[in-house]
């Protein structure tokens, strides 16, 4: 008998070595209408990312997020415009995979901008492997890659095998 699994089979991953960066979004990145920054804000992420009708983030479990941040395992990526946090995402870092959890926006193209800031950060410093978990509308425009869980875990587990540092 098979045992049941709690994780998506197949897993969405962003391909680090191949994101696909639509025109518009592209544009946008060039104007250069938002500015990324990287664990300044993570509690109002996590705040943002819960204020939703329906949300998987408890307080108990954004408490937790809290801590794993403060030990330097979870990471946000914000982007700012005219001073005010207008989205962002953040997750959790081992080895070098990167397990996005959650993101959100306040303006347009927010949130997207900090998908492509942290894809380049990842990349930048050796990590092999972005976790998206499940494709959403908001992800389905970088063309993600579903894994059959066989192989998801292989990768998985070469990744957190690996020395990558996210700070």
């Amino acid at each position: 008998r098979a045992r049941p699994h709690s994780s998506p089979d197949p897993r969405t991953v962003l391909p680090l070595d191949a994101l696909h960066v639509p025109r518009r979004l592209g544009r946008t990145l060039r104007q250069g209408r938002f500015e990324l920054r990287v664990d300044t804000a993570f509690p109002e992420v996590i705040a943002a990312c819960a204020d939703r009708d329906e949300t998987w983030i408890s307080p108990e479990l954004a408490d937790v997020y809290t801590e794993l941040f403060d030990q330097g395992h979870v990471h946000s990526v914000e982007a700012w415009r005219d001073g005010e946090l207008a989205g962002g995402l953040y997750g959790l870092a081992l080895g070098g995979a990167f397990m996005a959890e959650s993101m959100f926006h306040r303006q347009r193209d927010a949130s997207k901008v900090a998908v492509v800031g942290l894809v380049e950060r990842l990349r930048d410093r050796g990590f092999s492997l972005l976790d998206i978990q499940f494709e959403t509308k908001a992800t389905s425009i970088f063309r993600p890659r579903k894994l059959p869980r066989r192989d998801y875990l292989r990768r998985l587990q070469a990744a957190l095998e690996s020395s990558a540092s996210f700070g």
